[in-house]
């Protein structure tokens, strides 16, 4: 009868022991923290792959340059911003496409551009027109959204449960249209209205 004590005190110890050994590894090191416990800075190791940015390549009809809006494009501070606007209103930036999603979202987008242009050279510039040219080229009445933006019409589109947007604007001047796969916050489609 006592080895079958000692048997199951011994099993009971066992997941403390696991507990305790892991935890021992686990250290007051943060990411992002190059120093050890003494205080020194470490080198960076080689042979670990960091994140990067997902792949993005040529899709049909585009070419393999970057476009003047890219190469012309401001660099972004390198150094944190002291008042933290950015990072406050970063809820508001719609999250890119990338890889074959920004292909489809290019296609759309030219399908959009496609079935506007007619509207916009015979300045036709009623919510109502655009909706129905949108419907017509295969999108769901439900999930199209047409509004009046100053001397021209504004429009969103719904597309996938993803969510997978088409939002832009057609005015006398031009026709602008961009996919972007909805917001950070979780608002799908639509801008989200504050953040924190």
């Amino acid at each position: 009868m006592t080895t079958s004590r000692k048997t199951r005190a011994r099993l009971g110890m066992l997941p403390l022991a696991v507990t305790v050994l892991l935890a021992a590894g686990c250290g007051t090191q943060r990411a992002g923290d190059d120093g050890d416990a003494s205080g020194r800075t470490r080198p960076t190791p080689t042979g670990v792959p960091t994140p990067s940015a997902p792949a993005d390549f040529p899709c049909p009809g585009e070419s393999p340059e970057p476009t003047a809006a890219t190469a012309t494009a401001t660099p972004r501070p390198t150094a944190p911003p002291t008042d933290h606007y950015a990072e406050n209103h970063g809820f508001r930036d719609p999250i890119p496409l990338h890889g074959r999603s920004r292909c489809e979202g290019l296609t759309a987008v030219g399908r959009v551009r496609s079935a506007l242009e007619p509207l916009r050279r015979r300045g036709d510039f009623a919510p109502d027109s655009v909706r129905e040219a949108l419907t017509g080229a295969g999108y769901s009445a439900g999930k199209v959204r047409t509004y009046r933006n100053g001397s021209g019409v504004g429009f969103l589109i719904v597309i996938g449960a993803s969510p997978w947007c088409v939002e832009g604007t057609m005015s006398g001047d031009s026709t602008r249209a961009d996919a972007f796969g909805g917001y950070p916050d979780g608002t799908d489609c639509e801008p989200p209205s504050g953040g924190h």
